[in-house]
C-alpha cells in the first residue's frame, strides 16, 4: 500500500506585485498632499473617476475585444440614478450615507446592462459596435424626451452635504470627497484586476482571440460576453455615481456620443492591451479636458493628430511603449537609447512648434479676427496676415520634420540591433 507523505510547500510572495499595488495606494494617498491647490484636488478627483470608467471600458475592448460606441450610457445612467438617490437622501427619504451613493449608481447601471446587454451581446465584432452606437444614440435622444427623469436641458442638481454624517465627514470639502473617490478607485481597480485572473476573465480573453474554439469546447460565447458586459456596466455606474457627487449636477451630456468617444480614444491611447493602460488613459483624459482645452481652442485638433500618429506608429498605446522599453532594460541595453530618445523628443518638439504656430494662426483668423491679426504664441508675436510669420512657421516645421526623420532612422537601426541581441540572448539562455 502506498504511503501518503505529508509535506509543506513554501510559496514566496510576489514582491513586485505587492510593491506595485503598494505604490499605487501610496500615490492615491499622497497626491493631494503634494498638489495642494483646490484646482489640483478637483483634477485629482476627476482622474480617479476617469480611471474607473476607462478600466471598465477596457473590460470590453481590451479583454473581450468588444468595440463599444455607447459606454457612456452606463456611466451616465449610473450618474442619473446616483443623483436621484442623493436627492432622496437630502429629502430624508433614504437614510443611507452619501459614501454609498456611487454603489447605487453601479447597481442601476448593472440593471440597465441586464436589459440592453442581452440584445447587444447577441452579436460580436462590427455588429456589436453598431448596436452599441444605436443604443447610445437612443438613450441620448431620450434624455430630452423625458425631462422628469433626465432634467431636460438644465439637468438635475443636488447637494452632497446631506444624509447621515459618520465621524463628522460631510464631503463638503473637496479633499474629503477626493479620498472617497481614491478609495473607490483603488477598490475598483483591484476588483477589475482580480476579474482578469478568474476563469471567467480568462475565458473572456479566449472569446476575444478565438471564439470558434471556445464554442467547440462547450462554452457559450454570448453568455461570456453578456456577463462581462454587466460587470463592466457596474463599474462604469460607480464612476458615474462618483461624478455625480463631484459635480453635484448631471446633464444629458453624460450619455452623449462624444463622451463615449472620449472613453474609447483615451483607453486606446493609454493602451488597451495592458491592464494599466487605461489608468494612463484616464489621467490623460482629465489633462486634455482641463489643461489642454484652456491652453488652446484647437485642442481637439491636436488630440486628433496625436490619436492618428499613435494608431500609425504605436497601436498598443503608451503602455506598450513602456513595456517594450522595460523589456530592453531587463537585458541591460536601455542606457544606449537615451540619446536617441532625446533627439526624437527635441526634433518632434521643433516640428510641433512650427505646425502649432500655423494652426493657431488659422484659428485666430477664424475665431478672433475682430482682435486684429497679431497673436501671442509661446512668447513670440505672430502676424496672421504677414507672410514672414507663415514662412517662419513652415520653415520651423519642415526643419523639425527633416531632423526627426534622421533621428528616427538612426533610432530604428539602433533598436533593430538591440532586438537582434535580445533574440540571441534568449536563445542562449534557453540552451543553458
Amino acid at each position: 500500500m502506498a504511503r501518503h507523505k505529508d509535506y509543506f510547500e513554501f510559496k514566496p510572495y510576489n514582491v513586485a506585485r505587492w510593491a506595485i499595488w503598494g505604490g499605487y495606494a501610496l500615490i492615491l494617498l499622497l497626491a493631494p498632499l503634494v498638489f495642494t491647490s483646490s484646482l489640483s484636488h478637483t483634477m485629482l478627483s476627476q482622474m480617479g473617476i476617469a480611471i474607473i470608467v476607462c478600466l471598465s471600458y477596457n473590460m470590453l475592448l481590451g479583454q473581450g475585444g468588444m468595440l463599444s460606441f455607447g459606454h457612456a450610457v452606463y456611466s451616465g445612467m449610473g450618474a442619473f440614478l446616483a443623483i436621484h438617490t442623493l436627492n432622496l437622501v437630502a429629502k430624508g427619504g433614504w437614510q443611507i450615507p452619501v459614501s454609498l451613493v456611487p454603489v447605487a449608481g453601479g447597481i442601476a447601471s448593472m440593471l440597465f446592462a441586464v436589459a440592453f446587454g442581452y440584445v447587444t451581446t447577441k452579436k460580436a465584432a462590427t455588429p456589436f459596435a453598431m448596436i452599441t452606437l444605436g443604443i447610445g444614440e437612443l438613450v441620448w435622444a431620450s434624455a430630452l424626451m423625458f425631462p422628469e427623469f433626465f432634467g431636460g436641458e438644465g439637468g438635475i442638481s443636488s447637494n452632497r452635504v446631506a444624509g447621515p454624517k459618520p465621524l463628522g465627514i460631510t464631503f463638503g470639502p473637496q479633499i474629503q470627497l477626493y479620498y472617497l473617490i481614491a478609495l473607490y478607485t483603488f477598490v475598483c481597480t483591484a476588483a477589475m484586476y482580480a476579474f482578469t485572473r478568474t476563469p471567467l476573465g480568462r475565458m473572456l480573453n479566449a472569446v476575444r482571440d478565438n471564439p470558434e474554439r471556445v464554442e467547440f469546447v462547450g462554452y457559450d460565447t454570448q453568455k461570456v460576453r453578456y456577463i462581462a458586459f454587466i460587470l463592466s456596466a457596474f463599474f462604469a455606474g460607480i464612476s458615474g455615481g462618483l461624478a455625480a457627487l463631484n459635480f453635484e449636477i448631471v446633464t444629458s451630456e453624460v450619455v452623449s456620443a462624444p463622451r463615449s468617444g472620449a472613453y474609447l480614444l483615451f483607453t486606446f491611447l493609454g493602451g488597451a492591451t495592458f491592464f494599466f493602460g487605461p489608468i494612463i488613459g484616464g489621467v490623460l483624459l482629465v489633462l486634455a479636458g482641463v489643461l489642454l482645452s484652456e491652453l488652446t481652442k484647437a485642442w481637439l485638433l491636436y488630440l486628433g493628430l496625436v490619436f492618428l500618429f499613435m494608431v500609425m506608429y504605436a497601436p498598443g498605446g503608451i503602455a506598450s511603449l513602456i513595456m517594450m522599453n522595460v523589456r530592453v532594460a531587463s537585458f541591460g541595453r536601455l542606457k544606449e537609447l537615451w540619446v536617441s530618445y532625446l533627439a526624437l523628443a527635441f526634433t518632434a518638439l521643433v516640428a510641433l512648434c512650427g505646425a502649432a504656430a500655423m494652426i493657431e494662426m488659422v484659428y485666430h483668423l477664424q475665431l478672433n479676427a475682430a482682435l486684429g491679426p497679431k497673436l501671442q504664441f509661446m512668447g513670440a508675436t505672430l502676424d496672421a496676415h504677414g507672410a514672414d510669420s507663415w514662412f517662419g512657421a513652415l520653415f520651423v516645421m519642415l526643419t523639425g520634420v527633416a531632423m526627426f526623420e534622421l533621428a528616427r532612422r538612426h533610432y530604428a537601426r539602433q533598436w533593430g540591433e538591440i532586438q537582434e541581441f535580445i533574440a540571441r540572448e534568449m536563445k542562449r539562455r534557453e540552451g543553458l
